[in-house]
C-alpha cells in the first residue's frame, strides 16, 4: 500500500506541460496530496542560465506540436492560447491570492489551456476575476508579489530547474514525462534501491562545454 505523502507540485500556467501533467495526476490519482506552489519559470530559467524550450527556435513548433500529441493521447483537451509565451504573473498572483487551492488551479489552467485566453484579453479576465470574487488590486499587492518571489526561492532552494516539477522526500521529479516515475517512487518501486539508480547520482563529471 502506497504511504500518504505530500507532492509539492511546482508549476507555472505559462508551461502546456504543466497543464498536461495536472491534467494526469488529478485525473489518475485523485488520493494524492498535492501542494501547488506557483512559481515563475522564467525566474527559474534566470537562477540556472537556462532557456525555456519555445526559446529555441527549432524546439518551439515541436514543443506545441508534442502537447498537442500528449492531450489527444490521453483524451485531455487542451487549446493554444492566442500567443506563446505570454506573461504569466497576473495568473500566478491570483493563484496565490486565493491561496493556490486545487480548484482554482484548475480553473486558471482551464482558463488559458482549454479556453485558450489570456490576462492580456480584458473581457475575458475580467469576467474571470468576477467569477472568482476578486479585484485586480488584491492582485497586485505587495503580499502576493513576495509570496510568488519566496515560492521561487523555496523551488530553487530544493534544486527545481523547471516545470512542472514535483518534489517528493527531497527527490525532484521533472516534466509530464517523469509522471510514471513520480508514481512509481511514491509506490516504492524497487529500482529507486538499485545500483543502477545510485549510479545515476554520483556519475563524475567529464568534459564540459566551453562557455
Amino acid at each position: 500500500m502506497r504511504a500518504p505523502q505530500v507532492i509539492d507540485w511546482y508549476f507555472d500556467f505559462i508551461s502546456p506541460f504543466a497543464y498536461l501533467q495536472w491534467q494526469l495526476l488529478r485525473r489518475h490519482e485523485p488520493t494524492l496530496t498535492i501542494k501547488p506552489h506557483p512559481v515563475l519559470f522564467a525566474g527559474l530559467l534566470a537562477h540556472w542560465d537556462n532557456k525555456g524550450p519555445v526559446e529555441i527556435a527549432p524546439k518551439r513548433n515541436w514543443t506545441y506540436e508534442h502537447c498537442l500529441w500528449i492531450a489527444q493521447r490521453h483524451k485531455i483537451v487542451m487549446q493554444l492560447p492566442p500567443q506563446h509565451p505570454f506573461n504569466p504573473l497576473p495568473l500566478l498572483r491570483l493563484c496565490i491570492a486565493l491561496h493556490s487551492d486545487t480548484a482554482v488551479v484548475d480553473r486558471l489552467f482551464r482558463f488559458v489551456w482549454q479556453e485558450g485566453c489570456l490576462p492580456t484579453d480584458a473581457i475575458a479576465w475580467q469576467a474571470l476575476l468576477n467569477e472568482l470574487g476578486v479585484t485586480s488590486e488584491q492582485i497586485n499587492t505587495a503580499d502576493m508579489k513576495i509570496t510568488l518571489r519566496t515560492n521561487g526561492e523555496q523551488a530553487i532552494a530544493a534544486g527545481v530547474f523547471g516545470v512542472p516539477t514535483a518534489v517528493v522526500s527531497g527527490k525532484c521529479f521533472w516534466g509530464v514525462d517523469a509522471t510514471d516515475m513520480l508514481i512509481a517512487f511514491l509506490d516504492r518501486h524497487p529500482f529507486f534501491n538499485s545500483p543502477e539508480y545510485q549510479c545515476a547520482q554520483t556519475l563524475p563529471v567529464g568534459v564540459q562545454r566551453a562557455k
